[in-house]
This record gives structure tokens, sequence and C-alpha cells, in this order.
């Protein structure tokens, strides 16, 4: 195996972990943020530092999901499944990709408050 396979490998890799690292995040700040509830002061803050971590570290996952991404862009083996399922398989891709930024733009709207109120 060459150096480039390797590369292209481990990018697709990176760019699958970070993207769970994301959602974990996103999903760790809204589970954070529903124990402020009825805590006292000294306890919320703690979680409210927690929720700041959390969001960086999902900032620096989309940094690196976007990176990979664009990696990937350059390195996929072209028709690898026949030029009639490529047709298929790439306009599900553009589908899925519209999905998941609508996602990633749902997912900070919705902590962002959370995290900086």
């Amino acid at each position: 195996m060459n150096i480039r396979s390797i590369a292209v490998i481990l990018n697709g890799f990176l760019h699958d972990f970070a993207a769970g690292i994301w959602l974990a995040a996103i999903a760790a700040i809204v589970l954070i943020h529903r124990m402020h509830g009825g805590q006292p002061l000294e306890i919320v803050t703690v979680l409210n530092s927690l929720e700041r971590i959390f969001f960086w570290t999902s900032v620096v996952a989309m940094v690196v999901i976007v990176a990979t991404g664009a990696g990937r862009t350059f390195t996929y083996v072209e028709n690898w499944y026949g030029p009639d399922a490529e047709r298929v398989r790439r306009r599900m891709l553009i589908i899925k990709h519209v999905v998941l930024f609508s996602a990633f733009g749902a997912g900070y709207l919705a902590v962002y408050s959370m995290v900086f109120h």
C-alpha cells in the first residue's frame, strides 16, 4: 500500500470520527444544560464551563469535518460502481450534504443559546 492510499484512508477515518465527535458534543451540551434546573450556583457554574468546552470541541470537530470533506472531494475514486450507479450516488451525496449542513446549522442554533446564555 502506498502513502497516498494510506492518506486517503486516514482522511476518511478522521472525517467520520470528527462527525461522531461533533454529534456527541452537541448531545452533551443538551444533556448538561438540562441538568441546570434547581442546582446551586456553584454546580451551574461548573456545568456552564462544561458546556463551553463541548461547544468549542464541536467547533474544532466541524473544522476537521469540512477540511477532510474537502480532501475527500479530491481523492474520491471515479466510477467505482459503474456510470449509472455513480450518477445516483452523486445525487444522494448532494442530498446527504444538504441535510447534514442543515443539521449542523440547526444544531448550533439550538445549543448556542444554551451555552452563551
